[in-house]
């Protein structure tokens, strides 16, 4: 019996597509909006080491698996995960014609990974469950819910559409190998504690330097939009909490939110958008 609960019809497959959004990323690409574009782009300048630390940690147990399928998956994961952390490098870089001091805030993310790398095994592999958790909800909400990104631009709303659908795909490549190598479902929980924390405290603080440097860090205009967009209507954080919460439950598992259908549906989309060679691609 495989050990892999990726479903039927869900292929962990990296896909070779480049986004060039250098010119969106001089403006606010979000609907000419401060604090949407900023939460985006907050998010992005966490991705290249973090998703370095998830091939990372995956890599540490990859030699104790001995599933053909879920050893495939881990393939599919590593790749996919590599190709996420060079675009949004790209991505990053390009946030510097700007003006934004992305090098600080480099060091400030880099320094908290560096932490994480030095921990146990098993603290670095259910730190990774953690994260992956966060962005498969993020991922799923963002493809549920596409009038989140309405008002941005064409190449972005495509470049955040594929890492959710490659987010989905993979969501549970990560736990299959913690339940299957560790399995220690208190640690598994309390170090879903301190992601929680690290993931909301890193995400304030990029979207904190961001604002300064467009001159919004006092907006109170700015920041009552945002806590509405978060909070409020639509909601992006209010939304998503009960699914954040879940995987404190015992019986957790990344597939008990069975949306291969939303999986699909726009896996064709960004294909039928691939193809003809639309924008960002």
């Amino acid at each position: 019996m495989s050990v892999s609960s990726t479903p039927e019809g869900v292929s962990v497959s990296p896909r070779h597509i480049h986004f060039d959004v250098s010119e969106d990323l001089k403006s606010f690409w979000h609907g000419n909006n401060a604090f949407r574009t900023a939460f985006f782009n907050a998010l992005s300048l966490q991705f290249p080491d973090g998703e370095q630390q998830f091939i990372n940690a995956v890599r540490l147990y990859r030699d104790r698996i001995d599933d053909p399928k879920l050893k495939q998956e881990i393939r599919g994961f590593i790749g996919q995960e590599a190709l996420h952390s060079r675009e949004h490098k790209s991505y990053n870089e390009a946030l510097k014609a700007r003006g934004y001091d992305i090098e600080a805030i480099d060091r400030r993310f880099r320094k908290h990974m560096e932490w994480v790398a030095k921990l146990p095994p098993s603290r670095q592999l259910a730190g990774t469950c953690g994260a992956e958790h966060y962005t498969a909800v993020l991922a799923n909400a963002i493809l549920k819910n596409p009038e989140w990104m309405d008002g941005a631009t064409p190449a972005m709303k495509q470049l955040w559409r594929w890492h959710a659908i490659e987010e989905t795909e993979h969501k549970s490549v990560a736990f299959d190998v913690y339940r299957a190598c560790v399995g220690n479902e208190t640690l598994r929980r309390v170090v879903f504690l301190f992601v929680t924390w690290n993931f909301f405290k890193y995400t304030f603080l990029n979207t904190c330097s961001l604002l300064r440097t467009d001159g919004k860090l006092w907006s109170l205009r700015t920041w009552l939009g945002g806590l509405n967009f978060l909070w409020g209507r639509p909601g992006v954080i209010r939304r998503c909490l009960p699914e954040f919460l879940a995987y404190l439950r015992r019986d957790f598992h990344p597939w008990q939110q069975d949306n291969r259908d939303l999986l699909r549906r726009n896996l064709k989309e960004l294909e039928a958008t691939a193809g003809s060679g639309g924008p960002g691609c």
